[in-house]
């Protein structure tokens, strides 16, 4: 009995790393890699970098946005940080 009371304190340690730092990261990694999986011909994203654009191709690995009437660049898919929803910006504007 005494030795489950000593190792008790390191159990909950464990247990509050758990649910204050583990899980919520692999939520947040499940979230990403669902937006990842669902881009589409398109959608307006931001970069990890900061820039806008407009994808126009993209494969498994990488995809093409159109960031003016000129000019096409190629990214990685994982450079991708968000989605940006015509929703959100209009509702924004008001």
């Amino acid at each position: 009995m005494e030795t489950l009371a000593s190792f008790l304190p390191l159990i909950l340690i464990f247990a509050v790393f758990y649910f204050l730092l583990l899980r919520p990261q692999q939520k947040r990694q499940k979230e990403r890699n669902t937006m990842l999986s669902s881009l589409k011909k398109g959608d307006k994203v931001i970069t990890i970098g900061g820039l806008h654009g407009t994808i126009m191709d993209l494969n498994d690995e990488r995809i093409s946005l159109k960031v003016n009437e000129n000019t096409r660049l190629t990214f990685e898919r994982s450079s991708v940080n968000a989605v940006v929803n015509e929703d959100e910006s209009t509702s924004e504007n008001s």
